[in-house]
Order: structure tokens, then C-alpha cells, then sequence
């Protein structure tokens, strides 16, 4: 890679500070896209490999490298969605999508650029409504073209001529994706709940649980709840979604007598309070919910290891 320090005058250096600084911008995009933290760093570094395998007259010649980098893992996105569907059609269990915990709770690692560095928390995901889990769990049952425009478009505020050059489609069918898109927005989104609320209620399923108070745990629950577990074939879990607050409750005992020992910590959850499973140290479920009107509606359970990564060891008393 060539640094600024050894630009000529005569032959200016691309602004690298502002190819780089594109970064933050492209890991939220292909996070949204793909619903997969590890999959977006991939998804990402390959961009920057297309930038930098161009000669210094390709890039010079390219007006707007912000748009072309985004244009570019945007297309590299759509092709992994469309192969990942066939992946997860053989995948073991319900596939959710990677949960993220709170920045002050994010362990280092290495960065997707191959660094070896420590990671920046400001490089990791934005944390807002676009990222809890029941956004992205929706994302998941759209096409890949319906979930490129709509994040895109509703969510990084894109206009649709350049979704366009994206998707390979027509500006106007871009939209007609988009809306589509909304339309399963709207059809599975419940009112949200207050950040405080949700806190009380997990605070008090947690105590609940604990306690082993299948009572408790049923009065929580909405009499229609799901629990959703994915565990990816690496991890004993339940294949099926369990349905019904009482079954839910029943199931939660039998895992807590499974497991004397298990430790359970309030964490925020793709922005949205949580809880964490311990057992012997080391982070085993990372549970995310939503809510209406004051009860627990869905649980998703994540114990795929390879989707805790970000967890481990993240937990803190």
C-alpha cells in the first residue's frame, strides 16, 4: 500500500485518510445486509482488496471513492445473501441472525483488515432500531434484492438511482422492492416498548428464572410467545421454535436443572436490554427478547459458539 508520505506532486495519492475513514460506514451497511458480524468484516475487507488491487490512474479516475467502496461491498453483500440462503436451508436449527453486545462490553480482536490491531469500538456497529433483534430477524425473511433496497434506501437514506446500480434493477422497481419491504416492516413490528420498561421486565424474568419460579415465568410471558433457539448443530439445543408461555416457562426450568451453576447477567443486546448465560466462566447463551404491552413475545437464544465470539469472557459483574 502506498501512504501519503510517498506521493508525488506531480501524481497526488488518493485521499486515503477518506478511503479508509469509509470503513465504520461500510461495517454498519454489511451488517444490516447480512446479519452476520463476521460475515460483514469479510464482506468489507474483500471491498478494500478490489480498491487496492486498482492502479493509482483507476482510483484517481473514480470522482467519488465513498460511493464506489459502498457500491461495491453492497453488490458483494447481495451475492452472499443469495448464496447464503441455500447455506442456511442446510443450516442445523433456526438460524438467528449474530447478536452484539454494548460497546463498553466489546472485546478486542483483530481487525477485518488483517491488522493484527486492536479493534476501535468506532468501528463496530451503530447501535440503534435497525439492529435489535426482531429488525433483523424480519430482514431475514425478505429477498436479498428487498433487503438491499430497503437498508439501502430506509435506512442509510440512499436514493434509489444508486440502490439501483446496486441491485442491477430499474430506480422504479428498486422501489417497488422497498415497499415491499416495509409492508413486512409494518406487518411484524409490535409498538416498543420504553428501554426502562424492557429492563424491569428482563430484570424480573431473569429473577424468575433463577429462582425457578415457573409461575412467574408464565405471568411474564405472553400466552403466545416463542423462543427461539440456535445452537447450529455445535451446541445441544432445541431444533423447533417453542411455542406458548407455559411450554417456554417448563423448558427454561429444565435447562436451569440441567445446568446448576448457570449465571445469568443483564447485558444490552443489540442495543436493547438482554441477558447473558454463564456457565463455568464462559459465556454459553446470549438471550435477546421482544415485548408488548408489558409481556415477553419472542425469546431468541444464541449459542452457536461461533456467533458468541464477541462475548467471550465480555461478561462483568
Amino acid at each position: 500500500m502506498i501512504t501519503p508520505s510517498e506521493a508525488t506532486p506531480e501524481r497526488p495519492e488518493p485521499d486515503l485518510s477518506a478511503v479508509v475513514g469509509e470503513r465504520r460506514q461500510l461495517i454498519n451497511l454489511a451488517y444490516r445486509l447480512l446479519g452476520s458480524l463476521a460475515e460483514a468484516e469479510d464482506a468489507v475487507q474483500e471491498t478494500y482488496a478490489r480498491w487496492y488491487a486498482m492502479s493509482r490512474e483507476q482510483q484517481e479516475a473514480i470522482a467519488a471513492p465513498g460511493a464506489w467502496l459502498t457500491t461495491v461491498a453492497g453488490r458483494i453483500c447481495l451475492d452472499l445473501l443469495r448464496s447464503a440462503r441455500v447455506r442456511r436451508e442446510r443450516y442445523v436449527g433456526a438460524w438467528i441472525p449474530e447478536p452484539l453486545p454494548d460497546r463498553r462490553e466489546w472485546i478486542s480482536g483483530s481487525t477485518g483488515g488483517g491488522t493484527g490491531q486492536p479493534v476501535d469500538p468506532a468501528d463496530r456497529v451503530t447501535l440503534d432500531e435497525s439492529v435489535n433483534m426482531a429488525f433483523l430477524v424480519v430482514l431475514e425473511a425478505m429477498t436479498p434484492a428487498e433487503r438491499v433496497a430497503f437498508v439501502l434506501h430506509d435506512v442509510f437514506r440512499y436514493p434509489f438511482a444508486e440502490v439501483a446500480a446496486i441491485v442491477g434493477r430499474t430506480p422504479a422497481a428498486c422501489r417497488q422492492l422497498a415497499t415491499s419491504a416495509r409492508r413486512r416492516i409494518r406487518a411484524a413490528q409490535a409498538p416498543a416498548a420504553a428501554t426502562a420498561g424492557q429492563a424491569a421486565l428482563v430484570r424480573d424474568f431473569k429473577e424468575a428464572w433463577e429462582a425457578k419460579d415457573i409461575e412467574a415465568l408464565v405471568g411474564l410471558l405472553d400466552p403466545a410467545a416463542t423462543m427461539t433457539a440456535d445452537g447450529g448443530g455445535m451446541v445441544g439445543t432445541v431444533l423447533h421454535p417453542v411455542e406458548g408461555s407455559e411450554n417456554i416457562a417448563a423448558y427454561l426450568i429444565h435447562i436451569a436443572d440441567k445446568a446448576p451453576g448457570l449465571t445469568l447477567l443483564e447485558r444490552t443486546v443489540n442495543g436493547r436490554p438482554g441477558l447473558v448465560a454463564q456457565h463455568a466462566g464462559t459465556t454459553v447463551t446470549v438471550a435477546a427478547f421482544n415485548l408488548a404491552d408489558g409481556l415477553i413475545t419472542h425469546i431468541w437464544a444464541i449459542r452457536n459458539p461461533e456467533k458468541l465470539r464477541p462475548w467471550t469472557d465480555s461478561g462483568r459483574n
